[in-house]
């Protein structure tokens, strides 16, 4: 089989495909000829070193496709059975190995390019939403990277729930994006010289003064301040991911001074922890993808050849949406 393999902790250019012997699924495992591999920031940081691995190994966790075998002691999957999947290493290629308990059905209606694009960010976007901090009519939500994957559909959720939506862009291709898919107002930081302040400014005369209730932030280390800021009291920072880098420690009466707030740093890992869980979010999350009531766009797609222009795309912020690999 083809596959990507990252020879070695680096930059995009580690990136490199090559032939593999086709794996043999083991006990508890589906052999899976893959349809779509995701792209995501994940595959970034286990690529360039942030998340040790060993290496070389083939990148990516996230996909869809078809079962071709089965495992010894795999219940509930039959070849032909269309899955998808979060938490399969060695999704970049055109034969991956699925644990079977992180492999979900594909719902009739739902292609499978589609299915690959909603693992990691619609069941993210699902938590964040639903879980972590549960989105309610009358609630003020700021998302950075508004036109991002996770922050598109978390939009269309947040909104759904009765959430007013605040995010922030840097262009506006990405601004139209993100009211298209329910954002009341969008930021667009891409000309403040300093963030931490008028970010959070501009975020207060949208609110007359009072700040958001969360503030759901992706991108990390380049908005935390800012995220912070843009809080009322008592209002909670959900920072889910470091697309600028990660956060460095900071003193906790930070919290206090701005009026008592909370901060988590949840992952996805931690809500889908049950079979139970995972299903239900899977089920919920496709479903409405299924029956359009969720838009899921796919901002780019590369064969696995271009997995480096991939991360190279994704990790410049040139990207919307999400970015699939189609071996």
């Amino acid at each position: 089989m083809r596959a990507v393999q990252a020879r070695t902790a680096g930059g995009p250019d580690v990136l490199e495909l090559t032939d593999l012997p086709d794996p043999a699924p083991g006990p508890g495992e589906l052999l899976v000829r893959v349809a779509a591999a995701g792209v995501n920031f994940i595959d970034t940081y286990r690529r360039s070193g942030v998340y040790p691995v060993d290496h070389p190994h083939v990148v990516g966790v996230e996909g869809a496709g078809v079962v071709e075998a089965l495992g010894d002691g795999v219940e509930g999957f039959a070849p032909g059975d269309r899955v998808a999947w979060n938490e399969a290493p060695g999704s970049y290629a055109e034969l991956a190995l699925v644990p079977a308990h992180n492999a979900v059905h594909v719902p009739d209606g739902l292609d499978l390019t589609t299915a690959a694009a909603l693992p990691l960010q619609g069941m993210t976007a699902h938590y964040l939403v639903t879980s972590t901090f549960a989105v309610a009519p009358g609630h003020d939500v700021l998302l950075t990277a508004g036109a991002g994957g996770v922050g598109l559909l978390a939009t269309q959720l947040a909104t759904a729930r009765g959430g007013r939506v605040l995010t922030t862009v840097s262009t506006a291709e990405k601004a139209a994006l993100s009211r298209a898919a329910g954002a009341a107002h969008t930021i667009d930081y891409s000309a403040m010289d300093d963030l931490a302040t008028q970010l959070p400014a501009v975020v207060r005369d949208l609110t007359d003064g009072a700040g958001v209730h969360v503030v759901y932030d992706g991108v990390g280390r380049a908005t935390f301040d800012a995220s912070l800021a843009s809080l009322r009291p008592r209002g909670t920072l959900v920072l889910f991911g470091g697309a600028s880098g990660q956060v460095p420690p900071f003193d906790p009466q930070r919290l206090n001074s701005g009026g008592s707030l909370y901060l988590t740093r949840p992952t996805l890992a931690h809500h889908t922890a049950t079979r139970t869980e995972l299903e239900r979010r899977a089920g919920e999350i496709m479903a409405a993808a299924a029956s359009g009531d969720l838009d899921v766009r796919i901002g780019a797609t590369y064969p696995l050849a271009e997995a480096a222009e991939a991360h190279r795309a994704l990790e410049g912020r040139a990207t919307t949406g999400k970015v699939l690999l189609l071996p």
